[in-house]
This record gives structure tokens, C-alpha cells and sequence, in this order.
């Protein structure tokens, strides 16, 4: 237990009323796991403010509470703490609540609309091939050290950010590669965390339906390196054109990477083959087992970052070359009959084109490239059109289907992504709301050498429709009627 006056250390406190000398039992923000002794943040959030709430925090104990706005009513006995920001607060007083683990860490956060889970991955996995003991939190699992633990947000919230990170440090991991979204890094969840890096991959068409306008969208990408300490290391992919504007205003040490111009870390792709691609990278060559212009691009972050870190060149060379695919991102599967399908997370206008224009340089020219996509549902609206545009420009045939639909209507958003389909294409779509059935037609067209995309949903596993996640997989789909069609 600690001292209320011992987790407020850092915090901007504006008034205090009542005793900080109490001890504490724990931090919530969810009034309905206070017990007796804890504390409560009311904090204000997306669709619920955390001040209503407080009455219901009181009755089940709290003898604290955190606050932007004072209730009328103070019981005595309850020490209030006003601040103009309880959510910084709250990653502050996580932090002091596990006693910083942040600090003990070399700790590294992925930022950017494509590549972070498979930046974040791979440096989590090249670490592990140093010898090191490392932690990973990301979208498709985290990790301390071997253990894995299931995801459930691209960034957990800084409670569970701070819990994790202590059980790193107590397993004995000296790394931490995380993931840091845009959500994430608005609501303050990343508060209160020691980064020694950050990286900046990219930023596209995303999540307007949470931050309005792409204005907003890259202020909350490049808060994340205003707010770096002095010791870090700042990398941002210099190709993006709003890559140097993540470096403006940071006080940690700038760097860039580019495949395409001068910058402090480089990349080319020499040959491309549909198993890998021969990089010449900062100088030297290497072989390795990914695909796509997009996968250099990561690679090259990947290669950056553990040299900043300070892994020796010759080494982090030899670690790329062994790297594998992250699951679910340009993940190939090949039937008896010389079909490839291709399952990627590909969920953006831009990651559907990366994927696609890939495919297109390494397909025979006699074969045909066949997309399956949809796009998830209670999600930004504007980007259905001009995913279904990118799919039909670099298809010969596009099925728009289910990814997602959560609480909207399945068939609506297929109509959505219809509108994008421009004049002269007509031809190449069809729309099979049913995923299943859409990757067998997709299946069923296809011929030898032919390539079928996938995307949308890469690693996950279910399907969520009306509130429920049920059992979907399209690598098993996939799988299943491959064996089906060959028999």
C-alpha cells in the first residue's frame, strides 16, 4: 500500500481538500471496482464522464477521489484532489502506484497508421534473438517475455499498461515495445510512461470518426514526441510527407529513415520475390522473409531503432535476415493447385493499395489478382468509398463482403463502400455479404498462379455482429477450402 500524498507525486495538483497522509489500497477509474481504501479518478471519457459516478465510488468505499470538477457535496471523511487533467493524472499515478516501471525499461513506442504492430513485433522479436528478455504490447497479442497475454485495444488503458510493465520488469525484461495509438496517446493513456524511443511509420486516411479531421488526426500523432524526454531517441520516416513534422517540436534526439532520399537510416530493394526480398540496407545486403515495399519500410524502422538502442550493425543485420512475418500481415497460403492467398490486416485506404501494388509487381502476367474486402462496422464511414476504389484499381475482380459490422448493418456498409466504385469498374465488383462464402467464390475463380487478397481482418480471429464476436478465421477458412477444392 502507499500514500495517497506518494501516488500524487508529479501530478498537477490544483486543490487539495482532506488528508493526503492516508494509505491507499488501489487506483480506479471504473467506479464498480472500488473496494474500501481505494481511490477514485473521475475520468471523462469517450462515452461516459467518470464525475457521475462518484456517489457510486463513495458507497463502495473510496476514501479519495480525483477530479476536474468538485461535487457539491464532500463528505469529510473523503480526501478530493482537483486537477485540471484527470486522465494525465491517472497515468502519473499508475506509474507511482507500481513504483515507474517505465524507468527500469528501455522502453520504445510504435506510432502511425500502418506498420505498428509489425514494427513493434519484430523489434520485440530481434531483441529476443540478441539474448535479451523483452516485453510487447500490440494488437494482436502482448507479451512478457514468453507469456502471452490476450489483447484487447491496440494500447491497453494506463492502469493495465502500468500493471504489465511492472510484470515485465519483475520477469526480467530489460525491453519494451509497445504500440501507441492515436485514441491512446489523445486520451492520456500513454501518460506517466519513461519512453526511451519512439518511431513514426506513416499516416493515412484513419479514424475520422474519432478525431473529426486529418489535422486533428496528426496532432495526436506528433503529441506523442512533444512529450518525449531528452534521452529518447525521435525516428520518423522522412518519405512521409508529414514525417518531419512529428520532429518540430520534440526534445529528444532526431533521426530519420528513407527508401527514397538522404536520411540517417536507409533501405533499397534490389530483387523482390513473392518469399522475400533482398534489401540493400544501410549499406549492406540482406536477405529477408518479407514481402512488399511497405515491409521495407518496416524492416528499415526495425534496423534503426535497435541500432539507436545500440545493438552492434553486423549484428541487428544477421537478426533481420532471420525475422518471419508478423501473423495476419502478408501472411501467404498456397493450395495443391498453385492458388496464393494472401491474408492482411490491410483495413485502410493506403494499407489496402501497399498490399495490392505489391501483389501486382510479383504476380505472372498471364494471372489475375482476385481482393475479398470489407470494412468494420461503428468505424470512420468516409474511408468504405475509397478502400473499394484502391481494391478496383489494382484487382481484375473485387468481392466487397462482412469484416466487422459490429452494431451496423452488414449490407449497408457494403453499399457504402459501393459508392467508390468509379465508372468502368462496375464490372470487377460483386458484393457476398457472407466472408465465407465471399472467399470461397474468390477461391473458386481462381487458377493457377492467380493471387487472392484477403484483408481486413489479418490475425483476428471472430467476427463481431450485433454486439457478439463469433468464431472467424480466415486463415482456417481458407485452409479449409483449399483442402475442399483439391480433393
Amino acid at each position: 500500500m502507499k500514500k495517497l500524498k506518494e501516488l500524487l507525486n508529479g501530478v498537477n495538483v490544483g486543490k487539495v481538500y482532506g488528508d493526503t497522509d492516508r494509505e491507499i489500497g488501489h487506483i480506479h477509474f471504473d467506479s464498480r471496482k472500488i473496494e474500501p481504501g481505494d481511490v477514485f479518478i473521475a475520468q471523462r471519457g469517450v462515452n461516459a464522464d467518470g464525475h457521475a459516478f462518484i456517489d457510486k465510488a463513495l458507497t463502495r468505499g473510496a476514501v479519495a477521489v480525483v477530479c476536474e470538477q468538485l461535487p457539491e457535496n464532500r463528505p469529510e471523511e473523503v480526501t478530493y484532489i482537483w486537477t485540471a487533467d484527470t486522465s494525465e493524472a491517472l497515468g502519473v499515478m499508475a506509474g507511482n502506484y507500481w513504483d515507474n516501471p517505465s524507468r527500469e525499461l528501455k522502453l520504445v513506442g510504435v506510432t502511425g497508421t500502418n506498420g505498428k504492430t509489425t514494427t513493434a513485433t519484430l523489434l520485440y522479436e530481434l531483441v529476443r534473438l540478441a539474448g535479451e528478455k523483452a516485453g510487447l504490447l500490440s494488437t494482436v497479442c502482448n507479451y512478457i517475455g514468453e507469456e502471452k497475454i490476450p489483447a484487447t485495444h491496440t494500447t491497453p488503458d494506463a492502469l493495465s499498461i502500468q500493471e504489465l510493465l511492472r510484470r515485465m520488469v519483475d520477469a526480467g525484461c530489460r525491453y519494451c515495445f509497445m504500440e501507441a495509438s492515436s485514441h491512446a496517446i489523445h486520451q492520456k493513456r500513454i501518460a506517466g510512461l519513461d519512453f526511451d524511443g519512439a518511431i513514426f511509420s506513416n499516416i493515412t486516411h484513419d479514424h475520422l470518426d474519432y478525431h473529426k479531421t486529418f489535422k486533428a488526426y496528426i496532432e495526436a500523432k506528433k503529441a506523442f514526441f512533444d512529450r518525449l524526454p531528452a534521452h529518447a531517441f525521435a525516428l520518423t520516416n522522412a518519405d512521409d510527407k508529414n514525417g518531419l513534422v512529428m520532429l518540430q517540436n520534440t526534445r529528444a534526439h532526431r533521426y530519420t529513415y528513407s527508401c527514397r532520399t538522404m536520411a540517417d537510416f536507409t533501405a533499397k530493394a534490389i530483387e523482390k520475390h513473392l518469399d522475400g526480398t533482398l534489401l540493400r540496407l544501410d549499406g549492406e545486403e540482406v536477405w529477408t522473409k518479407f514481402t512488399g515495399d511497405f515491409n521495407a519500410y518496416n524492416l528499415l524502422a526495425v534496423y534503426a531503432a535497435a541500432r539507436l538502442l545500440g545493438f552492434p550493425k553486423e549484428n541487428v543485420l544477421e537478426y533481420v535476415s532471420l525475422l518471419v512475418p508478423v501473423s495476419g500481415r502478408f501472411e501467404t497460403l498456397i493450395s495443391t493447385e498453385g492458388v496464393m492467398a494472401v491474408v492482411d490486416y490491410a483495413h485502410t485506404p493506403d494499407a489496402v493499395e501497399n498490399v495490392l501494388s505489391t501483389i501486382c509487381g510479383l504476380k505472372g502476367r498471364d494471372n489475375q489478382v482476385i481482393t475479398v474486402v470489407g470494412a468494420g462496422g461503428d468505424r470512420d464511414k468516409t474511408k468504405r468509398p475509397e478502400m473499394a476504389d484502391a481494391a478496383c484499381r489494382y484487382s481484375d475482380h473485387v468481392i466487397l463482403t462482412s469484416d466487422n459490422p459490429r452494431s451496423e448493418d452488414p449490407e449497408q456498409i457494403i453499399r457504402d463502400m459501393l459508392t467508390g466504385v468509379k465508372e468502368g469498374f462496375q464490372y470487377r465488383v460483386e458484393a457476398i455479404t457472407d466472408r465465407k462464402e465471399a472467399i470461397r467464390k474468390a477461391i473458386g475463380m481462381a487458377s493457377k498462379g492467380d493471387i487472392i487478397l484477403v484483408a481486413g481482418k489479418g490475425h483476428e480471429n471472430y467476427q463481431e455482429v450485433k454486439g457478439v464476436k463469433h468464431h472467424f478465421d480466415d486463415k482456417e477458412v481458407i485452409r479449409e477450402i483449399f483442402d475442399l477444392s483439391n480433393r
